[in-house]
């Protein structure tokens, strides 16, 4: 089944990420001054902070460095630029754990979390994985599956927006890779130091939890091009073009529970689904350059749209050519996918691609771990990934393998932990 990731997953590197330049000067600081001096910064904006590399890439030192804070309002790893590197876990806790465990369990997570996001990787028993590294940018981010509520005696808190996705009529779901009672996200610009998160997050479980799945992915890592850009994903295509933006004035109201939503322990929450999505790459490579075009509705080279402009000009969805045929096909997986076209649906897609290998048959198993985030899944996934599934020029070439959707609580407040106010409320 095709995805509204698949052509609006946007890499924000040219939204926040603190990447210090060589004069010690972190690049949103360089351009928070620039704005402050009266530059006008556009599209080549985003590569001040690239300026005093000699290669033009972002140092290794400064990718090192890059430090996310824990104790934030809404969890990190959710709208922090994509990390290099991601591990996906699902825990299902013990028979016998119950609330009291959780809570504790929930405890040692952000602790680690906490430490690790600080660069503090050394500990009596650390396995030294990541010693000689700088934070990587690593974020922790912790979710509630539907069960943990039934496992916890706290099914008076789960919130309506959990109740399970409906069916979807491509979807080829393997239920043991699905769902989970505990969801946490990883991500660094560091393989090691993702692993070395990995890690201690499974050996923090102990005896309260054990690991339901995991999947492990990739992005394009800082600094790998001249100058940032909107990545691609495995087929090539440029992805995430139309992906809502922070500064927008309906951001957090599409994004986040509001303070005052219900349940209350999800203010400043979100909920986030999880799908791994087979791209069949062999079918894909099959298809000419202009008939992928046709398929997207968006120009390989450049993700402009097939109607004309540069990547992020408006598709003009009414254009038709000299024989009178709409330019962007009326099955273009971009022209279905746009929240114009689905109510004002919107998520925040912030993915990582992954390649677990080749099959006995010569099958690459690669694709896309999707990764959404929306204040409700009922306003954001489920009416887009409908009107995906009724005909979207995509779905020959994708599967969907796995789902799940996780309630994740707002960011903990200093001397809290991540689901407190749930655990202890």
């Amino acid at each position: 089944m095709a995805d509204p990731s698949l052509s609006q997953t946007r890499t924000p590197e040219e939204d926040t990420r603190a990447e210090p330049t060589a004069s010690g000067m972190s690049r949103r600081r360089l351009l928070g001054t620039a704005g402050a001096t009266g530059l006008v910064l556009g599209a080549a904006g985003g590569a001040v902070g690239y300026a005093a590399a000699p290669s033009g890439a972002t140092p290794l030192t400064s990718v090192g460095a890059t430090k996310v804070p824990f104790h934030v309002k809404h969890q990190p790893g959710i709208t922090e630029p994509l990390q290099s590197r991601g591990h996906l876990l699902a825990f299902d806790l013990a028979p016998g754990t119950g609330r009291r465990e959780a809570a504790a369990l929930l405890r040692r997570w952000s602790d680690t979390a906490r430490r690790l996001m600080a660069g503090k990787f050394e500990s009596e028993d650390d396995s030294d994985i990541a010693r000689d590294a700088g934070p990587s940018s690593l974020t922790l981010t912790f979710g509630f599956g539907y069960s943990f509520f039934a496992r916890t005696g706290l099914e008076q808190q789960r919130p309506t927006a959990l109740d399970p996705l409906p069916a979807f009529s491509s979807d080829r779901l393997d239920r043991a890779r699905s769902d989970g009672d505990l969801w946490v996200q990883i991500g660094a610009d560091d393989a090691l130091v993702a692993f070395h998160a990995l890690r201690a997050m499974q050996k923090d479980a102990g005896a309260a939890a054990r690991v339901r799945w995991q999947m492990n992915g990739f992005n394009r890592s800082p600094g790998a091009t001249a100058r940032p850009m909107t990545t691609r994903n495995l087929m090539g295509q440029v992805d995430g073009t139309r992906n809502p933006k922070p500064q927008e004035p309906d951001f957090d109201e599409r994004i986040f529970v509001p303070e005052e939503g219900e349940p209350a322990w999800m203010a400043n929450g979100s909920y986030v689904v999880v799908r791994r999505i087979r791209m069949l790459l062999d079918d894909w490579e099959k298809l000419s350059l202009r008939e992928q075009e046709g398929v997207i509705g968006r120009r390989k080279a450049d993700g402009a749209p097939l109607s004309g402009g540069d990547e992020k000009t408006d598709m003009d969805l009414e254009k038709t050519d000299a024989q009178g045929n709409l330019v962007v096909p009326i099955n273009a997986h971009a022209r279905i996918t746009r929240p114009d076209q689905n109510g004002g649906a919107a998520m925040l897609r912030r993915p990582f691609s992954y390649h677990d290998g080749i099959d006995p048959d010569g099958t690459p198993d690669a694709g896309l771990l999707f990764v959404c985030w929306q204040a409700d899944p009922l306003r954001g996934f489920v009416p887009v990934q409908r009107k995906l599934d009724r005909g979207d020029a995509l779905t020959p070439f994708v599967r969907h393998e796995t789902s799940g959707l996780f309630a994740v609580p707002g960011g903990a407040a200093e001397g809290e932990y991540v689901g407190q106010a749930l655990l202890e409320g």
